[in-house]
């Protein structure tokens, strides 16, 4: 007896299509699975075995062979319990079921439930990708599932569910009910209206979220720099739907997607700055995302900057510039996407008073020299906006007034947002959504400098000493600032208030 299914497998966030082969023949019962299976693939032998007998069905005491193929290619999943069973049941005749043009994907119970599996969203996207019509998981990944259209899901709760999966459709329900609620609600407590001061530092985060632009914060401790970085998240635009799917299928792989939700906001990470490259990066024996990937189309914010140690920063180099991380292991290479904006905060200095007007700085001219050593030039040269940050005014900070909402500076980012995306539309780029996303060909298609802009720019780059990418990302600065102004071309004032960011390197 000889069956076949279809099925998925993950590497990264990739899906390759698996073929699961059951040949069953006489002979003293056995139960092996070969093509190059993983630990977790060769325990399915148990869990399928007692899923298929507390199920009701017979499980046939012969020699079973299962064959994962490609044989190349190596399987590390316990995802590939469902499959199997069905394709044993389906080689014995106990179950009536169509499996053409359709993939069978997901995990079992030992009692033969269909149990919650990391990745589905992934899974049924490369599905539709690749010209299957639909998809048999897990009922708890169904909700999930069903952002994608164009796919019939089938979300069954345990395995004898098999035999009538017609009653177990989602995609119509889904289609109808779930949709994604993509208006924003803002965080209350972290509004720019409670902003102290700081007129120049809102200036510069809005031009930030208006182009996708990385921001370094240096300054003096309690001048408000966590406060207003934690605010950003307020002012950008709602993501798209397709960059709803992507961020989404990050989470699932990654095992932080509660049961049945969808992420619709823009992700805000901010780890600890005793975290290791391989927690920003990501990898491990078993690769999974690390933190730039889980702040894909959102904001990474490192606070105390410099303190995390060289590797992890300088790891961030390749990521910054092209927006995507290769991860390389014997098995596999895996590339993550982390097209993220940057937040990084610092002191100025170990004392943390270096600049201040109103307290003297302790260091030592050696103290400062170390300290400032920390950061490599290559890092700085990948940030787009570097501002000093001075600490509140006394009237700024009892002035019981609020500043400008929130909303009110979103408003001008989505408008700006929106000049950027009708631009782009013309070159039919779907990974490029905003100026931070420009390479030099399109920075020179999209970038028209007026003759004054042009003369100041030959003069930055001499002053300055600018390096290539340090020139092309003040044009792409200026191009954003320009857009915020509404302007086609890019003029000298635009010039001039670029570069006064990027003084600090």
């Amino acid at each position: 007896m000889f069956y076949k299914i279809k099925t998925l497998g993950l590497i990264g966030l990739s899906a390759n299509e698996i073929t699961v082969e059951v040949d069953i023949n006489s002979g003293l019962f056995a139960f092996n699975i070969v093509g190059l299976a993983g630990k977790s693939v060769q325990e399915s032998k148990e869990r399928v075995y007692s899923a298929i007998r507390n199920s009701g069905f017979e499980m046939p005491m012969k020699r079973i062979t299962v064959n994962l193929s490609p044989a190349d290619i190596t399987k590390n999943s316990s995802s590939f319990d469902l499959p199997i069973a069905v394709a044993i049941l389906k080689a014995t005749n106990q179950i009536n079921i169509d499996i053409k043009d359709t993939v069978i994907w997901g995990d079992l119970s030992l009692e033969g439930k269909a149990l919650h599996s990391r990745g589905a969203l992934a899974i049924t996207d490369a599905a539709k990708k690749l010209g299957y019509n639909r998809i048999i998981l897990p009922q708890i990944n169904a909700k999930e599932a069903g952002i994608v259209s164009g796919i019939e899901i089938f979300g069954i709760p345990k395995l004898t569910d098999t035999n009538n999966i017609s009653e177990f459709c989602y995609s119509a329900r889904i289609a109808e009910n779930h949709k994604v609620n993509n208006i924003k609600d803002l965080d209350e407590d972290y509004d720019f209206a409670y902003v102290k001061g700081q007129q120049n530092l809102k200036r510069a985060f809005e031009i930030a979220s208006a182009g996708g632009h990385n921001i370094l914060l240096n300054g003096v401790p309690g001048s408000g720099k966590t406060f207003i970085s934690r605010c950003m998240t307020g002012i950008l635009p709602d993501m798209e739907m397709n960059e709803i799917i992507e961020v989404t299928k990050i989470y699932s792989i990654a095992g932080l997607l509660n049961e049945n939700s969808v992420i619709t906001k823009r992700p805000f990470r901010s780890p600890h700055h005793t975290s290791s490259h391989v927690a920003l990066i990501g990898g491990g024996s078993i690769p999974k995302p690390g933190e730039i990937t889980l702040a894909h189309r959102g904001v990474l914010f490192l606070d105390e900057f410099n303190e995390f140690e060289p590797r992890a920063l300088e790891s961030l180099r390749q990521p910054l510039e092209d927006k995507v991380v290769h991860i390389s292991r014997a098995s596999a290479v895996m590339e993550y996407p982390s097209n993220f904006m940057l937040i990084g905060a610092m002191n100025p200095c170990r004392c943390g008073f270096f600049g201040d007007s109103n307290k003297e700085c302790i260091c030592t001219p050696y103290d400062l020299e170390k300290f400032k050593r920390k950061m490599s030039g290559p890092i700085l040269d990948r940030i787009d906006l570097q501002i000093f940050v001075k600490k509140v005014t006394k009237n700024d900070l009892i002035n019981d007034s609020k500043g400008e909402p929130s909303k009110m500076i979103r408003k001008r980012v989505i408008n700006a947002r929106k000049i950027q995306l009708d631009r782009i539309s013309a070159i039919k780029k779907p990974d490029v959504f905003n100026n931070s996303d420009l390479n030099h060909l399109q920075i020179k298609a999209f970038v028209n400098l007026s003759p004054k802009a042009k003369t100041l720019v030959s003069k930055v780059i001499d002053s300055l000493d600018l390096s290539a990418r340090g020139y092309f990302r003040i044009l792409k600065l200026s191009r954003t600032i320009a857009d915020l102004e509404g302007s086609d071309s890019v003029k000298e004032n635009h010039i001039a208030e670029a570069v006064s960011y990027r003084l600090l390197s």
